[in-house]
């Protein structure tokens, strides 16, 4: 366990630092950086035909059986299982105000919460999001190049480099038993599903009626992510349907 742990620790490590030297470029504030737009495109295609024959169909199956109480106790439960992960960016970034608060938070839905189905930690302990893109953000790395990802949809270097050490460094996966790490990835798929039953016209109206729908998406999700990151310099406010989705 100590030997798996301690791999996983230096492959994280060292694929964030690979991500880091290819984030090292000045940020751009404005506009797009899209080098990989030809091969984004063929990706955009494969996710666009993936979500209409698959993600957008289990959907709306998912949503028309299951009552909206159940859906939002498992979305409830994904968000409750993602907070240790985030718990570990807090402390990454040396935010021990927003550590401490997500810690009362799983605490509570975990124990008074039935596991995190439901969140009585809502009304005085929101989650504070967080993850290692972020982390990357704080520590000065650069948002390089625009990245569409197989299955994940939009992200950059940075972002990308965030999920894979997010989830070589998710505690749960680390520590928790093999059946908690199970449910975990079940609920995320679940949520995924729900998110996309949920936001349905504004996902249809995006990937299929917009005369282009890779430059929107592509829009979208740097504008949000710049958002949430306080990079309010690089334009208008725009809400992102794929924060749902995605991230």
């Amino acid at each position: 366990m100590a030997h798996k742990f301690r791999t996983k620790i230096r492959m994280a490590a060292l694929i964030g630092l690979l991500f880091v030297s290819a984030c090292a470029r000045p940020e751009v504030s404005r506009g797009t950086y899209d080098p990989f737009e030809v091969q984004n495109r063929g990706i955009h295609e494969d996710n666009r035909k993936l979500d209409q024959y698959v993600l957008r169909p289990v959907s709306q199956g998912y949503g028309k059986i299951l009552p909206p109480e159940l859906r939002l106790g498992v979305s409830n439960m994904a968000s409750n299982l993602s907070v240790p992960g985030v718990v570990v960016n807090d402390l990454l970034q040396f935010n021990l105000r927003n550590a401490g608060h997500n810690t009362v938070r799983f605490l509570l839905n975990s124990t008074i919460g039935l596991g995190g189905l439901l969140d009585p930690a809502a009304a005085k302990f929101p989650l504070r999001r967080n993850d290692f893109g972020q982390t990357l953000y704080v520590w000065g790395a650069g948002e390089g190049a625009y990245l569409e990802l197989p299955l994940l949809g939009p992200s950059t270097t940075r972002a990308a480099a965030g999920i894979v050490v997010d989830l070589a460094l998710d505690p749960l996966r680390l520590f928790a038993p093999t059946d908690v790490a199970t449910a975990s990835t079940i609920a995320s798929a679940a949520d995924v599903a729900n998110s996309r039953y949920t936001y349905s016209d504004t996902v249809d109206s995006i990937l299929y009626d917009s005369e282009d729908s890779y430059a929107q998406s592509r829009l979208l999700y740097l504008e949000n992510r710049r958002f949430l990151l306080g990079d309010t310099t690089s334009g208008e406010d725009v809400y992102d349907i794929y924060e749902d989705l995605y991230e």
